[in-house]
This record gives C-alpha cells, sequence and structure tokens, in this order.
C-alpha cells in the first residue's frame, strides 16, 4: 500500500503542452482500485490527448496500456487484492445501458471510459481506474512487455480470432512494425500459415524470428501476385495501412 502522499504524472495541460506534476495521492471510489504503475505503453492514440481534440478535455494524464500492481480498493470491489498485478487498456469501463452494451457489444459503447481520455491514465507513478476493466497480468511476464498487450496486443489478437481463418489457412501480415510484430507470432501460435509483408530485405530476418513462414518484399515482389500463386489468403491483417497498400493487396485474396 502506497503511504507517500504525492505522486508524479505527465501531464497535458493544453494543446501540446506536457507537464510533470506533483500530485496528491488519491484515494479510490466504490467501484476502483488503484495501482501503482510499474510501465505504460506509449501509443499513437496518445496523441489525441496531448494535442488535443474535441473529446479530450485538459488538464488530462495521457496512457492506456498500463500495467501495474493493486495499491488500493474501494468499496465493493470484488475479486482484487492488494498487491495483485493487473492491466488496464483502452475501455476500462462501459456504460452497461446503451443500445451497443444491450446487445453485448462492449467495444461499441457510447459512453465507456477510456483510460487517459475521459479519465486520467497510466503516463504516472499511481492510477485510479474502474475495476471492472482489470485483467491479471502473470509475475513470469516484464512490464513493459506486457503494456503493449493491451492495445497493439488486443488489437491484433482479436482481429485474428474475429477474422474467420481456421488453423492451417494461409494468412498474411501486412506491416512489421509495433502490431505487425505481434499479429505475426499471434498468427503461428493460432496454427496459421503465416506470410509476413513488409518493404526491404533487412526486415527478413525479423519476420523468420517472429515466426512467418514466409516474408514478402513488397519493394521486390507484388504481395498479391505471390499469396494468389500460394493459393489465395484467407484472411489478410493491415497493420501498416495506406489507401494503395491495403488496395493492391487486396487481390491476393481467394478467387471465387
Amino acid at each position: 500500500m502506497t503511504t507517500q502522499a504525492t505522486y508524479r504524472a505527465m501531464v497535458a495541460v493544453s494543446r501540446g503542452v506536457l507537464e510533470l506534476q506533483e500530485r496528491p495521492i488519491p484515494e479510490p471510489c466504490a467501484g476502483q482500485v488503484r495501482l501503482r504503475i510499474e510501465a505504460c505503453g506509449v501509443c499513437h492514440s496518445d496523441s489525441a490527448t496531448v494535442e488535443g481534440s474535441d473529446w479530450v478535455a485538459h488538464p488530462r494524464v495521457p496512457g492506456h496500456e498500463v500495467v501495474g500492481r493493486v495499491d488500493a480498493i474501494g468499496d465493493g470491489v470484488v475479486g482484487w487484492s492488494i498487491g495483485q498485478r493487473v492491466g488496464v487498456g483502452f475501455i476500462a469501463a462501459e456504460d452497461g445501458t446503451c443500445s451497443s452494451c444491450r446487445k453485448g457489444d462492449f467495444v461499441n459503447c457510447s459512453d465507456p471510459a477510456i483510460s487517459g481520455i475521459t479519465f486520467d491514465g497510466g503516463y504516472a507513478e499511481v492510477m485510479l481506474t474502474d475495476a471492472r476493466g482489470l485483467v491479471r497480468v502473470p509475475e513470469a511476464l516484464e512490464a513493459t512487455d506486457a503494456a503493449p498487450l493491451l492495445c497493439a496486443g488486443l488489437t491484433t489478437f482479436n482481429a485474428l480470432r474475429n477474422g474467420g481463418a481456421r488453423p492451417g489457412d494461409l494468412v498474411a501480415i501486412l506491416g512489421l512494425g509495433g502490431l505487425g510484430h505481434l499479429a505475426v507470432q499471434f498468427a503461428r501460435k493460432m496454427g496459421f500459415h503465416t506470410i509476413a509483408i513488409a518493404r526491404g530485405g533487412d526486415k527478413a530476418a525479423l519476420a523468420r524470428e517472429l515466426g512467418a513462414h514466409r516474408y514478402i518484399d513488397a519493394d521486390v515482389e507484388d504481395p498479391a501476385t505471390v499469396l494468389q500463386e500460394m493459393g489465395g489468403a484467407t484472411l489478410i491483417l493491415g497493420t501498416a495501412p495506406t489507401g494503395k497498400g491495403m488496395s493492391d493487396i487486396v487481390p491476393g485474396r481467394p478467387r471465387r
């Protein structure tokens, strides 16, 4: 349990301005927990908080890829204990009453609690969050490895899980960046025949290390042609999409 009276946070105080602040340690309200943060990933979406938008009010602490330990527990919270290692991602809670929530489509909740956007996020030593959005994080997993899984990992994992491909199917991952390098690993572990697509021969070794069965260098080969020669990709996951890049690769799907 935290004994100090203050904590440090990087606060977006106005458009484009981050400021290191010392703040009083807050107490969790009913349904909340307080986290002592171990690591927080840096996501492109955080720029919406820092640079400002119509749906982000300053001051605000960015950060939605958070790993930490439960430090205090609010009234009504069950199933979590002090010192437990947890994570919280982009959507920390849903309202439970809107049309989407009533259909079980929680990700499209009309009034969600969003880490680092509707409430203060993980660019800090301490964070309050709704207990409903917590997930357990294994002790064996480094905090810096676990944090990106709370957003980039969920994004790619759910796309692959819900994309309709089955083990043995040909699955192509476009891009080997922050999302793509995770998608390749997930795809291989899910049993897909995994093809990684990027630009430059220097990425071939990384693609193989991550588990790709084949690497396509888009500077040298036409990805759609190669995929067609292999029978067509059941699923193409674009993690570094451009309009032209995605249009060019669509013909790599199976012919009907």
